[in-house]
């Protein structure tokens, strides 16, 4: 059976113009697809195709925006739930929410990055050299403690230029106190599992 709108368009067309237009940036076909699939019954369908638009054609340009859209979509089901309000006041936080997706910047790296990394035939990496820590029964046999922990596995690139005036009184705490029990993966090898 074809699923129709309340104005008789086919649901798939209009749930395909709805995404494209959001990918184009036409705000007011976006607009217009998106109230016409929630008028006709379609809301959760929606929010659930923001939702995936939102990592899917936006991803890393806006990286804040899929926690923002998410509380508008939470924000829009708690104002369903209320009975008594005459004018629908949570078209507003779908209206919101189409707009902030037609409008963000957009970047497809997360969908093509999800395609290579779930459908694509990758080579199998070995584990590598600085992942054999305190933490692993390869790198507790090579009598890698927190030494080699503070200078390779608690490495980070890109890091943030800010002076952190708890590392030294850290690493005595984890020195003197942990002593190899502190975050001991040794229930999880291999043989267990």
């Amino acid at each position: 059976m074809l699923l129709k709108t309340t104005n008789g368009y086919a649901f798939s067309e209009v749930a395909s113009a709805f995404q494209k237009s959001i990918r184009r940036g036409l705000e007011e076909e976006a607009l217009y697809w998106g109230t016409e699939l929630d008028k006709s019954g379609y809301g959760e369908y929606v929010w659930k195709r923001i939702r995936i638009i939102v990592s899917e054609d936006i991803g890393l340009a806006e990286p804040m925006l899929p926690a923002v859209i998410w509380s508008l979509y939470q924000m829009w089901v708690a104002q369903r739930k209320k009975k008594d309000e005459k004018h629908n006041p949570e078209r507003l936080f779908l209206v919101h929410g189409i707009l902030l997706v037609v409008r963000a910047k957009k970047s497809r790296i997360v969908d093509h990055a999800t395609v290579n990394y779930y459908m694509g035939d990758l080579p199998r990496l070995e584990i590598p050299d600085y992942a054999l820590d305190k933490h692993t029964m390869r790198g507790r046999q090579m009598n890698r403690g927190f030494d080699h922990f503070f200078i390779e596995g608690m490495k980070l690139e890109n890091e943030a230029d800010l002076e952190d005036p708890y590392l030294e009184k850290a690493k005595e705490i984890l020195v003197v106190k942990a002593a190899g029990q502190l975050f001991d993966t040794s229930d999880y090898e291999e043989e267990d599992l």
